[in-house]
């Protein structure tokens, strides 16, 4: 190994989280050094939220266009799929990072391309392509954001059958005639939207009851639906037990328990996500390798003060955005540290804590109907055992979404803190609903009381009317 080039901050992983880490400590005047084994922008950027919007703008679109009275007909034939695909191609910047590099470059960051991994206390071993050997020293900190990476489950023939992840399904050059996708999360929702959209003809095969199963049942049942009117096929209760392919290029048959089998032209596996945490030398520092990273609400990794781990690697919660608000929190931690301050502001809600990760973190899943949704279910808040009410509201009686398309179809629940009258969480269902969500998220976040919220008043004729339906019926309940 060569000698040790130092650096205040060394951030393993170039992702938005580690891209956000490195912004936060070069503005703290921090010399910064950034090792990315892959390309400099991360999952995000190039395999999952950036390229899958792209692919579902147009479809979400064309569904809002066709419920227009005036421009239905003009909107009835196919998309251009080659066009979504030269447009998704630009959003992930043809899988190419100059743009990440040249930015990195210009705030004076040092980046460092090959596998990085723990060289003991605040030291990171780089191996370059080329085979080139570094070691970096970090003064202050190792922030460790690696991410995670589909899992794919060892079924009898899956390595042969070549299936999709989110990777191939949001980067493939053509639409499979047939596409089957084996989960019911957000991946698998919106593959299936995106896809049955850019006409592919797609059936989806969910083990549990229903799709969305981390938000509220109605907001799986109305994304199912819809996806069921555009010809796609939705079957719950299902378990796959083996996969195989028919030759390099032939069709791929999953069959189902009971020996019921189902052929396709490709097979995407959306089943979940594991920390890419297996080789970057967790064991030098007696960490678990293959695990995920538990930290504390300062994103600091206990029994290390040196150690820090932001994004999906942590697993507080696998979103971009979130990953990148734990970034500025531990950026601004390392920051205040680094300058000697005594104590940190760890208080609920303070500048060193993440604390929306557990009570105000937002998620839209972009299908048609889109679904939103910041803090507690009704489900999850009961379960924490607080006294609470749901009040939900049918979106479509709220003149602003009649107006926006003819038959919409939605749903709005808002759950309530009885003992404090503050909101817990909300959930909107229905197009256009992504929206309404950063209200909420503030009204959650903020705890802004009931009797306050009656005094913002949403402008007519808006979808936002929402919130007073919601607020009227929870004063007549």
């Amino acid at each position: 190994m060569s000698e040790a080039v130092e650096y205040d901050v060394v951030v393993l992983g170039g992702g938005p989280a580690g891209e956000n880490v490195v912004d936060r400590a070069r503005a703290a005047g921090l010399s910064t050094a950034l090792v990315e084994s892959e390309l400099v922008g991360g999952e995000c950027s190039y395999w999952a939220c950036v390229p899958s919007k792209a692919l579902l703008r147009p479809v979400l679109a064309r569904a809002d266009a066709r419920r227009v009275p005036g421009l239905a007909g003009a909107v009835g034939g196919p998309l251009d799929t080659a066009a979504v695909l030269a447009h998704r191609d630009y959003w992930a910047s043809d899988w190419k990072d100059q743009g990440q590099i040249d930015w990195l470059d210009s705030i004076g960051a040092h980046v460092y391309r090959g596998h990085g991994r723990l060289y003991g206390v605040r030291k990171v071993a780089v191996t370059s392509p080329e085979g080139e050997h570094h070691v970096l020293s970090a003064r202050h900190a190792v922030v460790i954001a690696t991410g995670t990476r589909a899992v794919v489950p060892d079924l009898p023939g899956i390595a042969d059958a070549r299936p999709w992840t989110s990777r191939e399904a949001t980067s493939a050059q053509e639409a499979p005639g047939r596409l089957l996708i084996v989960g019911g999360s957000v991946v698998a929702a919106e593959m299936a939207t995106a896809w049955q959209g850019l006409g592919s003809q797609v059936t989806v095969l969910v083990r549990g009851s229903r799709l969305l199963p981390r938000m509220e049942p109605f907001a799986g049942e109305l994304v199912a639906d819809a996806l069921r009117e555009a010809g796609a096929v939705i079957r719950t209760e299902v378990a796959v037990e083996a996969v195989v392919r028919d030759g390099s290029t032939g069709p791929v048959t999953v069959v189902l328990e009971g020996g019921e089998t189902l052929e396709g032209d490709e097979l995407l596996m959306a089943t979940g996500r594991s920390p890419r945490t297996e080789d970057i030398g967790l064991d030098t520092v007696g960490l678990a390798p293959g695990e995920w990273i538990g930290v504390d609400d300062s994103c600091r990794v206990p029994g290390h003060d040196w150690l820090y781990a932001v994004g999906d690697v942590n697993h507080r919660a696998l979103l971009t955005h979130q990953g990148k608000y734990q970034a500025r929190i531990a950026g601004a931690v390392i920051a205040a540290r680094a300058a000697g301050e005594a104590e940190l502001d760890t208080a609920p809600w303070g500048a060193h804590v993440a604390t929306a990760d557990e009570r105000a973190l937002p998620q839209v899943v972009f299908t048609d109907p889109e679904a939103a949704a910041v803090g507690l279910s009704l489900a999850e808040a009961e379960g924490a055992g607080h006294r609470v009410r749901a009040v939900d509201y049918d979106l479509a009686k709220v003149s602003g979404a009649g107006l926006y398309a003819d038959g919409y179809r939605g749903r709005a629940r808002m759950v309530v803190d009885l003992d404090r009258e503050v909101l817990l969480g909300a959930t909107f269902v229905g197009p256009g609903a992504a929206e309404l969500l950063h209200a909420a998220t503030i009204a959650v976040a903020a705890e802004v009381p009931i009797d306050r919220l009656w005094h913002a008043v949403p402008a007519f004729p808006t979808i936002s009317e929402i919130w007073l339906r919601l607020l009227e019926a929870y004063r007549q309940a």
